[in-house]
């Protein structure tokens, strides 16, 4: 068995168990019933994800950016440079970054993995080098990924997360940075949910008029090109794997394997903004219980953001109008996420404070 098959292997649903009892103890505590709104929803799913109730903190939290470059990049979808994608790996490993800020903010730790750069980095502190590839190959002509290369992507995922919780961490959070990498994701979130091109690219890093024009077109010729267009005349159903290579990204691959390890290992996952959603996509498409393992840290600027969590049936915790990456929404929510466990650990029940309940 690979270790991907091993990893989907492991992947259980919430447990129902400890679902009902975390509902019961909501509803035993000393607030309204209801009260904290989508916060006891976070409880409960990570008391199913856990498999106890009250659920384990999600404490300490670790951020993992996963970096790699695009060949559609030469499609000129975005007005930054290529480079960019390996300096701003510089800049995280400087601390430099609004990820640090946030991760600092919040106690969490930063690690940034080199799935496909398109340079040779210098081993680094906070740098892990597991590079497939110097980047993928242009998605608009044929596909970005040959299956071997998706399928290690994913293993450098789930091999990060197991170090990760090897090391104590008890939450992940998933990171990106690719410079081109909201095309890709906009390719996945169409093969994944079958909406059209228009409706969910937008304009990324914060590309003009005629630009995101050229993008739209570039996401339907990689439908097109790699038989992943929907539809009357459509080529037959593609394999969620085979899918991921024509039109993900090399840090897409890695940011699903990282997810499907959290979901194995029942630590959380929480979710950045549309890389980590079109990433997400993929990880449920190999293994649907994984969802029940995640969190949507929040909702982006990028329309395709909001198409993927509603496929996915997550409902984002915070909406700020962020479209960074970099894992800055998750960073953000994960004090929220704290918080709906701690409830469950701290607040009394009616009966242990002696405070009356209402009435049935």
């Amino acid at each position: 068995m690979t270790i991907l098959q091993e990893t989907i292997a492991a992947i259980r649903p919430a447990d129902p168990a400890a679902v009902a009892e975390a509902r019961a103890h909501q509803d035993r505590l000393t607030k309204p019933r209801g009260a904290l709104g989508a916060l006891e929803e976070v409880a409960i799913r990570l008391a199913g994800a856990a498999a106890v109730s009250p659920p384990p903190l999600p404490v300490p939290a670790a951020l993992a950016i996963f970096a790699a470059d695009h060949g559609v990049h030469a499609r000129g979808v975005t007005p930054w440079p290529q480079e960019v994608t390996l300096q701003m790996v510089g800049n995280f490993l400087a601390g430099g970054a609004v990820a640090n800020a946030f991760a600092a903010q919040v106690g969490a730790s930063v690690t940034v993995v080199d799935v496909g750069v398109a340079a040779d980095l210098d081993p680094a502190p906070g740098l892990t080098i597991s590079k497939i590839a110097y980047g993928t190959a242009d998605l608009s002509r044929g596909p970005a990924m040959t299956p071997e290369q998706a399928v290690a992507a994913l293993e450098a995922g789930i091999a990060h997360a197991r170090g990760l919780v090897d090391g104590g961490a008890r939450c992940l959070i998933t990171g990106d940075m690719g410079i081109a990498n909201t095309t890709a994701s906009a390719a996945l979130i169409c093969a994944f949910t079958g909406h059209e091109a228009a409706a969910v690219t937008g304009r990324g890093t914060g590309i003009d008029g005629e630009t995101l024009e050229r993008k739209v077109e570039v996401v339907r010729e990689a439908l097109r090109v790699n038989g992943l267009e929907r539809g009357p005349g459509a080529a037959s159903p593609v394999s969620a794997l085979e899918t991921l290579a024509a039109v993900g990204g090399l840090e897409h691959a890695a940011i699903a394997g990282f997810v499907l390890a959290g979901a194995a290992l029942r630590v959380p996952v929480i979710l950045d903004g549309v890389i980590a959603g079109a990433a997400a996509l993929a990880a449920a498409a190999l293994a649907p219980d994984v969802v029940d393992h995640c969190v949507a840290g929040h909702r982006s600027a990028e329309p395709g953001h909001a198409a993927a969590l509603d496929h996915l049936g997550l409902r984002p915790l915070v909406e700020l109008e962020l479209r960074l990456g970099e894992g800055t929404g998750g960073l953000l929510a994960h004090p929220l996420v704290c918080a709906a466990a701690r409830v469950m650990h701290e607040v009394a029940t009616f009966d242990s404070a002696g405070v009356t309940d209402k009435e049935a």
